[in-house]
């Protein structure tokens, strides 16, 4: 018989010896060990918690507003009238700022499921065709104007310049060309002023988002003008615009045009907006291509030349010497994390928006005049005091100050200006000398990838 002085058994029925002392406190107090079962909370999975959705509504498409008659239209040479703050305020309640919503998601509908290569030649109407040619004439321009030796350097070439010049001495030509003198010479110049701006600016030798809404503003104005027609939208986008975007990728590349009001590496694109907003409207319901397939070499290989928003990105991963969106380009990177091709062609929507409609930096060089027209109230430009918008400095609103080293700066509260000596360089431009020195496979991976 063991002594209760040594053990004394659990009530519990587990057999396991107690200590004495334990044992006798617990049978003075007269309870039972307790049923720890009974106290333990449930374990439960957990929930993953659902995202909040974003409240920022997605724009819709204002219906197109009826186009104006030309002959109470009195044409003039567009020029900047978003100066100030205000006047860009006035600018987004404007009748012109639904138009060029309208107009720009009216293009994205248009091309909703549908591949380039569904437009057929014989699809095409003869403005197109004459639009196409004008845009293959500027590719031999700058074909014909071959960039200077710079000895290496990345910033933007001052050939880029004589080229500029090129295309705008042929932009009357142009017009007259497929125009055939249906429209009056005043209508002509208003329309070509847009062409103009659409290859990036002649002092700044940059390009950017607001050099790409030229562009379109232009074929904006050919609608206007009622040129060109709503049954020709499918091949602005996926010819016309596709177009644009191949010269302007061999004019980028020639000149090393610096970005124009670059994020770097978290934004978007260096130079491009349209495309990921048109090519996601091209990818809407596609059977097997996902938001991912951007990560797959062979599916950008096979359909980029059939869809703009893969298109680009193979551009950009061509442009960059390190290896990975992740790394060179984040902010696709975590938009081909969505759920669908809805979820990003909303998102572009809310982008164009926000980041280039609302942006006073972009839109304080948006050009206006009797086809695309200055709400009222806003100011108006001197065109003694002022030079022509490509020949002109950054400019608009501007902050004086004087930092800690007393030095005075003079330029907008975002940005860099020339005060500042500090330049932003292309960022196509470091992938394009390694090929030049015969290094083009030699991408960098991140250590850590």
């Amino acid at each position: 018989m063991e002594s209760p002085a040594t053990t004394e058994r659990s009530s519990t029925g587990t057999g396991q010896a107690l200590p004495a002392a334990l044992g006798q406190s617990i049978l003075k107090a007269g309870q039972a060990i307790p049923n720890l079962r009974d106290r333990i909370p449930k374990l439960e999975p957990r929930r993953r918690k659902q995202e909040p959705s974003n409240p920022t509504p997605v724009p819709e498409t204002p219906a197109l507003p009826p186009r104006p008659d030309p002959s109470t239209l009195e044409f003039r040479t567009p020029v900047r009238r978003i100066l100030l703050r205000k006047d860009h305020e006035l600018f987004l309640a404007s009748p012109s700022y639904r138009l060029i919503l309208s107009f720009v998601f009216s293009l994205s509908e248009s091309v909703a499921d549908t591949p380039i290569s569904a437009i057929k030649d014989s699809d095409l109407s003869e403005p197109v065709k004459a639009i196409l040619r004008i845009l293959d004439e500027t590719e031999a321009l700058c074909k014909e104007s071959p960039p200077d030796d710079q000895g290496g350097s990345r910033f933007g070439n001052k050939t880029f310049r004589i080229f500029l010049d090129k295309v705008k001495q042929r932009g009357q030509q142009w017009h007259a060309a497929f125009l055939g003198g249906k429209l009056a010479d005043a209508a002509v110049t208003e329309a070509s002023a847009y062409l103009n701006q659409s290859f990036g600016n002649r002092t700044r030798i940059d390009y950017g988002s607001g050099h790409e809404l030229n562009f379109i503003m232009w074929l904006l104005c050919l609608y206007q003008l009622s040129v060109l027609e709503q049954s020709d939208f499918k091949a602005v986008v996926l010819r016309i615009f596709a177009r644009y975007l191949e010269v302007m990728r061999l004019i980028q590349m020639t000149y090393y045009l610096e970005p124009a009001g670059s994020h770097g590496v978290w934004g978007l694109d260096d130079y491009q907006f349209l495309p990921f907003l048109f090519g996601a409207s091209q990818l809407l319901h596609h059977h097997f291509i996902t938001p991912r397939a951007i990560h797959q070499e062979l599916t950008l290989e096979e359909f980029g030349h059939d869809f703009l928003y893969l298109g680009q990105v193979a551009f950009v991963n061509s442009t960059k010497t390190v290896k990975g969106l992740r790394w060179h380009s984040p902010m696709l990177d975590d938009i081909s994390s969505a759920k669908n091709w809805q979820k990003i062609e909303g998102g572009m929507r809310r982008m164009f928006v926000s980041e280039v409609l609302n942006k006073l930096p972009v839109m304080q060089h948006f050009l206006f005049g009797s086809l695309i027209p200055a709400a009222e109230g806003m100011s108006e430009q001197d065109p003694n005091a002022m030079g022509s918008e490509e020949n002109e400095e950054e400019s608009g609103e501007v902050e004086v100050y004087d930092d800690s080293d007393g030095k005075r700066h003079v330029h907008q509260p975002t940005g860099w200006g020339d005060c500042c000596g500090i330049k932003v360089p292309s960022s196509l431009a470091a992938a394009e000398e390694l090929r030049k020195r015969g290094q083009v496979e030699s991408l960098r991976r991140i250590p850590f990838d």
